[in-house]
């Protein structure tokens, strides 16, 4: 199990360590978390097929460890 969401997670590992990250990424527009896991298999994956940057991605993964604790 992972302490920490990482870019290299996939959207099936985040949403079962870490159930409640799902707000925040909704809040970066990566609310259709089905489609994703289904067909992009990282977190980077899916913020960058959603268009968002580096310094963005970093952002969203600190903001989800912050708010997030692992189940």
């Amino acid at each position: 199990m992972a302490d920490k969401i990482k870019r290299d997670m996939t959207f099936g590992e985040l949403i079962q360590q870490f159930p409640d990250a799902a707000p925040v990424l909704a809040d970066y527009g990566l609310h259709c978390i089905g489609c994703h896991i289904a067909v992009i298999e990282t977190v980077e994956q899916g913020a960058r097929a959603h268009g968002l940057s580096d310094e963005q991605i970093d952002k969203m993964i600190d903001e989800m460890n912050s708010k997030s604790t692992a189940v």
